[in-house]
């Protein structure tokens, strides 16, 4: 059995800690970690650590919390460059849209999700979006951007079945995270869903907020997400973990890698 864990901030953590990190998700099993880029050097963190430990996988993009400018066509280049400098790369993420009131600011938000979507199209890489107060603004910009064409991950999947369901036929799956685990709003939309739409994941990145430091978010939680998804349809963790993991598998294509 294999779980997938379809995105994480493992460059956030401190270098020493993250071979312990690593090590702990593969004694729960999970053999497939996405890295998510958040900044053009986030990005370069990522691919260095797809280059060195093999159970992890790159994206590249700057997420919408962190835009301070306008994607232009020098950071255009970077971001290509940076998905073309390695095989490991598999997908444009973390990028989307986020209207939280401290946001930065919604044009600049638009224009590079926009030219990131663009980006993904060119090398035809799968995008792993987030969406924050903003989902009709995202599927109408995904569409208009013919994002349709690459697919690709709603990233931490939290809202109603309507919303699934949109996702599912503009092209991308549905990821669902620890908020699976106490949410029972969320766990009825799972539930409804056909696992084939569905990847996993934890968002892990480091939470100096929480008291005690076993409490921390890791890719190893991936296997209580899957533990619960099998509970919610009644079926096995290893049919859980053979569909989620081979819908991320061929949607980054990883056959090409092997």
């Amino acid at each position: 059995m294999i779980l997938g864990d379809s995105h994480t901030h493992m460059d956030q953590y401190s270098p020493a800690e993250i071979a312990d990190v690593l090590e702990r998700a593969q004694s729960a099993q999970v053999g497939l970690i996405v890295c998510a880029g958040t900044t053009i050097a986030s990005s370069r963190a990522c691919i260095e650590l797809s280059k060195k430990y093999g159970v992890c996988l790159a994206g590249v993009g700057i997420h919408p919390m962190q835009v301070e400018g306008p994607v232009d066509e020098e950071a255009y280049n970077a971001l290509r460059d940076l998905a073309l400098s390695n095989p490991r790369v598999t997908c444009i993420s973390e990028i989307g849209l986020d209207f939280l009131p401290e946001s930065p600011d919604r044009s600049l938000q638009y224009q590079a999700f926009r030219e990131q979507i663009r980006l993904a199209r060119e090398l035809r890489l799968p995008i792993i979006f987030h969406s924050r107060e903003s989902h009709p603004e995202v599927f109408r910009t995904l569409w208009e951007e013919k994002g349709y064409e690459v697919g690709g991950v709603m990233h931490y999947f939290q809202a109603d079945e309507a919303t699934a369901r949109e996702a599912i036929d503009s092209g991308f799956f549905i990821s669902l995270a620890r908020p699976l685990l106490r949410l029972p709003e969320l766990q009825e939309v799972a539930r409804k869903l056909p696992l084939e739409s569905i990847v996993l994941e934890t968002d892990a990145a480091p939470q100096p907020f929480k008291k005690h430091r076993h409490n921390w978010t890791e890719p190893r939680h991936v296997k209580d997400v899957a533990g619960k998804l099998a509970e919610l349809k009644g079926i096995t963790l290893e049919e859980v973990a053979k569909v989620t993991t081979g819908n991320l598998t061929r949607l980054l294509k990883l056959d090409r890698l092997t």
